[in-house]
């Protein structure tokens, strides 16, 4: 896969993954395991992003 096919799965990956990590904290709060596990997650793919842009 090239450079921006990658970016814009990635990119369609965080957007998503967002959206379910703020629907979790909506229900169950910022600091629930489940949603710092998502952020986690979130955090890992906007890495990612940030490697194929530099």
């Amino acid at each position: 896969m090239n450079k921006v096919c990658s970016k814009k799965v990635l990119l369609f990956r965080i957007k998503i993954k967002r959206i379910i990590m703020y629907k979790k904290a909506g229900h169950f709060g910022f600091t629930h395991p489940s949603v710092v596990e998502c952020s986690q997650e979130l955090d890992i793919l906007m890495n990612r992003v940030q490697g194929i842009c530099s």
